[in-house]
């Protein structure tokens, strides 16, 4: 009856074996026995859409038999027709031929048929279906095929982890299933495959090497980082990208560079204060704008705050080429201090002579200012983390104006991985693109010095 011409019969025929094949495995294994799959296969190019849909969901069923039976599924010819079925406008159809190829694909032998049939770009454009069974089956049939090394270039190659990262997948078994994928994925991205992936990076179409470069920034191991971003321009690629004319690929980039940038793990911590450097001398709080044993005092606002050379000069250059160089206010008993509040000038004093102050918002840029004036970078860090709490979407030019003026380096990388991780909502901006521009040789700079090789693993 599966052989018969006559659409109905053939129909009913599958349907039928289908039903009973559910039912029970001994009775799966007694249909194969029989001899039922070469012509469940045939029906897989019937011109009856029923019997195909059917043909597909038995074959699908067959394959949950033993590790053999997908294999002799796919040696009769199957996943050809399989593969063409997933783009019929029959939805149910698609759905059953992602299905059938779901099952198979749990073989390493089939993992590599359905790659070399053409079969990744098919089910990766299934995953944008609203029909979560549809979507669910085309994961599961690409978490398969993602286990077969000589195909994750390819898999890249075409945008699968793209694809995979910027679904929107309705069932939560789905979202699993991706995410063990791309975990695959990863875990492959190593020896061959990725000496393959950077001649690909290096030689490709420009859509491919950008493709690769997304792919690595997220999947790639930290040891391996520098040898792709720097050492084969992997960095410019994804830099390229933000200026790219396509919002969606300036998104990309965008992305992948907040993501390689934290795996670079380089900047300050944003969690937790920097700790201050320990001066050379304190003379402790007693002695802050004391007249005991100073020698030095300095008119703020019109008013005296009384200091001391020797805590002075042990603070920073800025202090001994005053007191050392040939300044004027090197004799001087009186030095007037006429751009800084007196509470600011208190406040760095107080650090001068401890080492540590509490920097709050309201005070913490005209303290940066006067921090970076004088050459104090404890209390600049200091500064910065304090600023760095308040950066927000509304104000990021500003801060990274601010950042640039007192050569505040900390206080910059934090302005720079914002502008990454919210870039969706900072490049819709008026002035965005500029700012963009900017940051562009900073983040340049930061990934050559965050990449560069550890004393450790340095050659002697």
């Amino acid at each position: 009856m599966l052989r018969s011409e006559d659409a109905a019969i053939h129909y009913e025929a599958v349907g039928v074996i289908g039903n009973l094949v559910h039912s029970s495995p001994n009775i799966k294994k007694e249909v194969l026995n029989a001899g039922a799959l070469q012509p469940v296969i045939g029906l897989l190019s019937s011109c009856c859409t029923e019997s195909q849909r059917e043909a597909a969901l038995l074959l699908g069923q067959f394959a949950s038999a033993d590790s053999d039976c997908k294999v002799h599924i796919v040696q009769r010819g199957a996943v050809r027709p399989l593969i063409e079925m997933l783009q019929s406008a029959d939805v149910q159809l698609r759905e059953m031929s992602a299905f059938a190829l779901g099952r198979l694909a749990q073989d390493t032998h089939n993992q590599a048929g359905i790659a070399y049939n053409g079969g990744l770009v098919p089910l990766l454009k299934l995953l944008d279906s609203k029909n979560g069974s549809l979507q669910h089956n085309a994961a599961f049939a690409l978490y398969g095929v993602a286990d077969n090394e000589d195909y994750v270039s390819d898999f890249i190659k075409v945008g699968g982890v793209q694809k995979l990262q910027d679904g929107e997948f309705i069932v939560q078994a789905t979202k699993d299933c991706v995410a063990k994928t791309l975990k695959r994925l990863e875990e492959k991205i190593n020896g061959r495959v990725l000496k393959h992936l950077l001649y690909m990076m290096r030689v490709g179409e420009k859509s491919v090497q950008r493709r690769v470069a997304l792919a690595l920034a997220h999947l790639c191991a930290p040891e391996d980082q520098r040898t792709i971003f720097i050492d084969n321009n992997g960095v410019e690629l994804l830099l390229d990208l933000l200026v790219s004319v396509s919002p969606k690929h300036q998104l990309d980039g965008s992305v992948a560079l907040y993501k390689l940038a934290n795996k670079a793990a380089a900047l300050s911590p944003m969690d937790a204060a920097p700790p201050s450097p320990t001066p050379q001398v304190y003379l402790g709080e007693q002695y802050v704008n004391s007249s005991t044993l100073s020698d030095v005092t300095f008119l703020v606002e019109g008013k005296r705050f009384y200091a001391h050379r020797i805590a002075l000069l042990a603070s920073s250059d800025a202090f001994r080429a005053m007191f050392d160089g040939g300044y004027r206010e090197k004799d001087a008993r009186d030095i007037e201090i006429p751009n800084i509040r007196w509470n600011v000038f208190e406040l760095m004093m107080r650090f001068i002579y401890t080492g540590s102050v509490e920097v709050t918002s309201d005070i913490s840029q005209d303290l940066l200012r006067a921090a970076d004036q004088y050459l104090l970078e404890g209390l600049k860090r200091l500064c910065e983390y304090t600023i760095a709490q308040d950066v927000n979407v509304d104000n990021i030019a500003d801060m990274y104006d601010l950042s640039e003026a007192f050569h505040a380096m900390s206080l910059r990388h934090t302005c720079v991985l914002f502008i990454l991780e919210q870039f969706e909502k900072i490049c819709i901006r008026p002035g965005s693109n500029q700012l963009i521009q900017r940051v562009i040789p900073e983040l340049r700079n930061f990934f050559a010095k965050a990449l560069r090789p550890s004393h450790r693993n340095a050659q002697p």
